[in-house]
């Protein structure tokens, strides 16, 4: 049985100790062949240079190429610092404060940086039965967070106003998703915080500074809240369920100013109107200015979206509605003609007027009689005006 020859230190000189004297190629221990086997050819010995130590600054062959898979690695095997070329693997880490450190009171090197002035502020405990924690003033980063656009922002809409957050609240509820408000509202919107309690929907108490920022309006009337959307409804859908009997509808031609559009809808909420009828490509929606405007009568009239005009047009014709075009000057006298129980007053922009194919389609041409002292009323006085005549015509 052949038997390994142990391990002894490298000789000096960078000689090889599995060479055997006398051997003519390097092996390992146990494949060497013996010169004692019958018949076995000698093999002429090779000359092997010996290493000597490596020079300063030349790194070898391998130099450079980014990792350590030299296996003739004298550095790397000895357990040294091995070769770091460009893009190198074996990076040199910063030095660590040794275990305990923190607890003996030493500082760690990364502490040493100050903390950016950009870190995310604290936020206050959070009352889990009352939502958000009251009594607290919003800092300046709070309030960007709140006032910030959303990408929720055409799903919710940011109401203030007494009136608005009572008519949102009173017909649904389930829509608020978040309450502010400051402290002298608390006894007046006690129901509304109750409600918020008992389904865990967040509301704060915050100073009235705090308010005019969140709304962009000083005109909050101490509380805000944020609620969803209500869906425009489609005129196919508006029609079908309308009850039999008179009545009344506004088509918005042009309309664009939010306090003219809360006055138009606070005079139809007043003078019981069905709808406000929107045409296909109006940009006009409901703002949180036009709700405080409507004084709740945002909640009261839905609005409908209207396809094609020509369609529109035949659908409304075909549910018994005549169309009145409002001008300022040429049409018929407001008091003098007979009104149709199912009307639909077409509204157009202020100063320019509605749009003249528009006018042509419809049945009835309407004006204000006036003094002539002024050219005539504002568009929301005027829809007012043109609403309480048709309610005195469906009364008598």
């Amino acid at each position: 049985m052949r038997r390994d020859p142990p391990r002894g230190p490298r000789p000096p000189g960078g000689g090889d100790p599995w060479r055997r004297e006398g051997a003519g190629d390097e092996r390992r221990p146990g494949r060497e062949r013996t010169d004692d086997r019958p018949g076995e050819r000698a093999r002429p010995e090779r000359a092997t240079p010996e290493r000597g130590p490596r020079e300063p600054g030349n790194a070898g062959p391998w130099a450079g190429r980014g990792d350590d898979r030299n296996p003739r690695n004298e550095d790397r095997n000895r357990g040294g610092e091995p070769a770091r070329g460009r893009d190198t693997p074996w990076r040199e880490r910063a030095p660590q404060a040794p275990r305990g450190a923190e607890r003996s009171g030493a500082v760690h090197p990364r502490s040493e940086h100050p903390r950016s002035e950009h870190a995310r502020p604290s936020r206050p405990p959070r009352d889990d039965a009352q939502g958000y924690q009251v009594g607290e003033r919003l800092d300046e980063a709070q309030l960007q967070a709140e006032a910030a656009p959303r990408r929720a922002r055409d799903l919710e809409l940011r109401l203030y106003g007494l009136n608005a957050v009572r008519a949102a609240f009173a017909r649904r509820p389930q829509a608020i998703r978040k309450l502010y408000l400051t402290e002298a509202r608390i006894p007046a919107l006690q129901p509304l915080l109750a409600w918020c309690v008992a389904h865990r929907v967040g509301y704060r108490v915050v100073e009235e500074g705090d308010l005019d920022k969140l709304a962009a309006s000083s005109h909050h009337e101490g509380v805000v809240a944020d609620v969803l959307r209500e869906e425009v409804g489609s005129l196919s859908t508006w029609l079908r369920d309308l009850p039999a009997g008179p009545q009344a509808a506004l088509w918005l031609d042009g309309v664009g100013n939010p306090h003219n559009l809360g006055a138009i809808l606070r005079a139809a909420a007043h003078f019981g109107v069905s709808a406000v009828l929107l045409p296909k490509h109006s940009p006009l929606a409901l703002s949180g200015a036009a709700a405080r405007v409507a004084e709740g009568g945002a909640e009261a009239v839905p609005m409908v979206r209207l396809g094609r005009e020509d369609n529109a047009i035949a659908q409304l014709h075909g549910a018994g509605f005549a169309l009145a075009a409002t001008v300022v000057h040429g049409g018929g006298d407001l008091f003098a003609t007979a009104l149709p129980e199912r009307l639909v007053y077409v509204i157009g922009a202020e100063g320019e007027g509605m749009d003249r194919e528009l006018a042509a389609a419809c049945d009835l041409r309407l004006s204000i009689p006036g003094s002539g002292a002024v050219e005539s009323l504002n568009v929301a006085s005027a829809t007012a005006v043109f609403l309480a005549a048709w309610a005195a015509r469906k009364r008598g």
